[in-house]
């Protein structure tokens, strides 16, 4: 894999002109990347990583910080999210136009359910009653019965849907059009488009505040985060960040949001309270998907160059280093209590 083509691939969704990124230099500031070891968690769990090259998902035991397992999926997975009670996990095929539904005990395709063009981003509501898959090259949002394994609507948004985002009540679905430089809002019960609010340029990933106030978007071409206000429904801030954002999360006491910047090989860490960059992390090539762990202790960044998945500790900076599949993008985590 070279950067060149995760970025063009990035690129031709976005504003179809691709930005080179071989021998960018490290950031100013950015903290070295410790050795590979154990991760340091609260609670044992396991991550699950999309390989986007590989048609595989890696299985992450986070205590030993091992690949413990790799399922077979369809071709050219993308994104993958869990459904609430960890029992199933959804994996769009992006090459396929499919999404895989896996059984996470047996760690088996269970289903495959077919969805738009070019499958590219998955997300759960928290009801577990939708799944919603945004289709990068059709402009829309497959929304997936969990009951069923059907999709009951197909709901027509922006221009390249990358990002989305439920509310905690279920009620609002956020998708972010990279194409369009727009977040839609829909309303779930009727599936209908309510609002489109302008953001930076080419939106890719979504995260909201624990309270459901705030929208942080990431915007690949504009080198920025979003900060929009979900109750007035625009954007309040823009945050400046590393190259080429990517993956967002923020974490669940809401202080804190990480950004994958894919450019710089590097995770920016904004304080939700002052609305700035208060530390930069070094990682792997090309860090891409993001996903923060349920105990807020880490944080997990695919890094699609280097094949690997780097494991940040929230409380010290320090990261950790795990080999996984040939291209990975999404990446999701269960945690399992003590």
């Amino acid at each position: 894999m070279t950067r060149n083509r995760y970025t063009g691939r990035c690129a031709a969704v976005v504003l179809a002109a691709a930005v080179g990124l071989t021998g960018l230099p490290d950031p100013p500031g950015a903290r070295a990347a410790a050795p590979s070891a154990r991760p340091a968690h609260g609670a044992s769990g396991h991550v699950y990583v999309a390989n986007l090259h590989s048609g595989t998902v890696s299985v992450v035991d986070t205590r030993s910080g091992t690949v413990v397992d790799t399922v077979p999926v369809g071709d050219g997975p993308d994104s993958v999210a869990l459904s609430p009670d960890g029992a199933r996990l959804y994996v769009t095929d992006s090459a396929a136009d499919t999404v895989s539904v896996v059984d996470t005990r047996t760690r088996t395709v269970v289903e495959t359910v077919a969805v738009g063009h070019e499958p590219s981003r998955v997300t759960v509501s928290p009801d577990n009653r939708n799944v919603y898959v945004a289709n990068v090259g059709g402009g829309t949002v497959s929304v997936i019965s969990p009951r069923t394994l059907a999709v009951t609507d197909t709901i027509a948004v922006g221009a390249a849907p990358l990002g989305l985002a439920v509310t905690p009540d279920a009620r609002t679905l956020y998708v972010a059009s990279a194409g369009s430089d727009r977040v839609s809002v829909i309303r779930t019960d009727t599936g209908t488009v309510t609002a489109a609010i302008p953001v930076g340029g080419g939106p890719t990933a979504l995260t909201l505040t624990p309270d459901g106030h705030h929208l942080y978007v990431s915007n690949l071409t504009s080198d920025d985060v979003s900060v929009v206000d979900t109750r007035a429904r625009r954007e309040t801030d823009r945050i400046r960040v590393g190259d080429q954002p990517a993956g967002i999360g923020v974490l669940p006491d809401g202080h804190r949001v990480y950004v994958a910047d894919l450019g710089s090989d590097a995770v920016s860490v904004i304080s939700t309270r002052s609305r700035t960059v208060t530390e930069t992390i070094a990682v792997g090539d090309g860090p891409n998907g993001l996903a923060v762990g349920p105990d807020g202790c880490s944080v997990h960044v695919s890094n699609f160059d280097s094949d690997s998945l780097s494991v940040i500790d929230t409380r010290t900076g320090r990261t950790v280093t795990v080999p996984v599949g040939d291209g990975p993008t999404g990446v999701t985590t269960q945690t399992t209590p003590h």
